[in-house]
Order: C-alpha cells, then sequence, then structure tokens
C-alpha cells in the first residue's frame, strides 16, 4: 500500500523565463525538466515532437484554507470553485501541464510550453493519449 508521506520530487523545472504564462495551452515558453540521475532510464521511450504531461508540485503556494474554496482567476469576471479551475491554491497543491519534447539528452527533457515556475519540483511524468489513442 502506498504511504502518502512517500511522495519525492524525481526532478525539478530550468527555465530562464522571466515571464511565465498562466496556463501550458498559452505558453510557447521553452524549458528543461532536469530528472534525477537514478530515473534516467525511465525516460528511454520518450522520444521529440511527443507530449508529455508532467504533474508538479505548486511549492510557493500559499497556504490552503476553506475560504479559497471560491476564487476569483484573474482572468475571469466571476469567482468560480477551486475544483473548476487552474489556481495553484489548492487542498492539495499538485498541478499538470501538457508540454512538446524537444528533445532528450540523458536525464534531460528539452520541452516546450512551460506555464510553471522555475525550481518546480516534479513528481510525475506521464504519456500524453488523445481521445482514440493508444499507448
Amino acid at each position: 500500500m502506498v504511504n502518502m508521506n512517500e511522495m519525492k520530487p524525481i526532478g525539478r523545472v530550468k527555465t530562464d523565463a522571466k515571464k511565465i504564462p498562466r496556463h501550458w495551452t498559452l505558453s510557447n515558453v521553452e524549458g528543461k525538466l532536469i530528472i534525477e540521475k537514478e530515473y534516467e532510464k525511465g525516460l528511454q521511450d520518450i522520444r521529440e515532437g511527443q507530449r508529455i504531461v508532467v504533474i508538479f508540485l505548486f511549492h510557493k503556494s500559499p497556504s490552503f484554507s476553506h475560504q479559497n474554496l471560491i476564487q476569483k482567476p484573474p482572468h475571469k469576471e466571476k469567482q468560480k470553485g477551486v475544483f473548476s479551475i487552474c489556481s495553484p491554491i489548492r487542498p492539495n497543491p499538485l498541478g499538470m501541464s501538457v508540454f512538446e519534447v524537444l528533445k532528450v539528452e540523458r536525464n534531460i527533457i528539452f520541452v516546450r510550453g512551460i506555464d510553471i515556475l522555475d525550481g518546480t519540483p516534479i513528481l510525475d511524468i506521464k504519456p500524453y493519449i488523445e481521445a482514440g489513442c493508444e499507448s
């Protein structure tokens, strides 16, 4: 059985961008996913041009309180429930983005579509699978 307290980052995001778009669908920012060397073999079938889903920790997000169940995103006109928006202020500060792979060199994945801060801890990487496709 999985112990919920055992999650640890497998790597970190590296980008020199000063301005980060609010969502991956709006981003052309390039960066790197620096994966710990112990996980390098797990990257062997990631290829240039594919998309990957990156699960990460909102490590600079403020603590969550029940007041944050309803929030007003800066780009919306009204308040919304936290589970219907992409706010980093969440009960469990997990985020998800989809990046385009530019290349892979050893334990580094070069990507486009960065919408997360430099130094962000990466918890997992999964293949992006479009509806109707098999992995």
